[in-house]
């Protein structure tokens, strides 16, 4: 009776063992068994700005309105001949924006505003565009010293663009998906299997970032507050087996 046992379990044994080498060999397979496989391939290029763009913002504060206007229609020159010691065209490079403005009332010495104002503070904004990113840089970092000349100005952003994007982008896809189709080739080499015609590709989000940062994002990235860009394509490939 014992005996019986014994061989029933080593049966049973076997049995297990026969299915889980079947389940294996079906799960080792699985990838290639609609005879493909998707791979993902990248590419990047690391570019110049080749423009460059700086926004500014002059403020003013006077008692009234019309006084506000005044000292910016006065301190407006000063900043154009700031620009054209730096070596922009003022008349080609430089956008002088609409003004807008506001009152600021006096306080009660209980913490309220009371009707009575107390100055009119005026923005007026300013744009410098230059293919000379360089110079853009130079300026966005220096400008603010107009202060030492009574002059306030602050800068709102300073931006940098690479004008051959679309072109790079066309060359940077064709990279990926060579790179994709070497990546397949090394997977398959070791099944004895080659790579045959693609059967789908599909391009993913560009990242456009600084050169060392390491950043991606689902949406994509657009870099514009550095020169040096590093511009980077990613291509899904599904490759037919042969």
């Amino acid at each position: 009776m014992l005996e019986r046992i014994e061989k029933l379990q080593i049966a049973i044994l076997g049995l297990l063992l026969a299915f889980g080498l079947i389940f294996a060999v079906k799960s080792g397979v699985s990838p290639f068994k609609q005879n493909s496989v998707t791979v993902t391939g990248s590419a990047y290029e690391i570019v110049t700005s080749d423009s460059g763009t700086l926004q500014v913002e002059l403020e003013v504060k006077a008692p009234t309105k019309a006084a506000a206007y005044a000292l910016a229609k006065k301190q407006i020159p000063q900043v154009m001949e700031y620009l054209a010691s730096k070596g922009f065209d003022v008349k080609k490079d430089v956008d002088v924006k609409s003004s807008n403005g506001y009152y600021s009332y006096k306080y009660y010495p209980n913490g309220n505003s009371s009707n009575e104002i107390e100055r009119y503070n005026l923005s007026q904004a300013i744009s410098i565009k230059s293919d000379d990113v360089e110079k853009i840089k130079e300026a966005s970092l220096d400008i603010t010293s107009l202060s030492d000349k009574g002059v306030d100005i602050d800068v709102n952003s300073t931006n940098y663009s690479y004008s051959k994007l679309p072109e790079l982008k066309v060359e940077l896809l064709k990279r990926a998906t060579k790179d994709a189709k070497q990546r397949a080739s090394a997977m398959l080499k070791s099944t004895n299997n080659g790579v045959g015609k693609i059967q789908s590709v599909r391009m993913g989000v560009f990242q456009i970032t600084p050169v060392d940062s390491t950043d991606v994002s689902d949406m994509g990235i657009n870099d514009t507050t550095t020169i040096e860009k590093k511009i980077t394509a990613v291509s899904n490939v599904t490759f037919r087996i042969k």
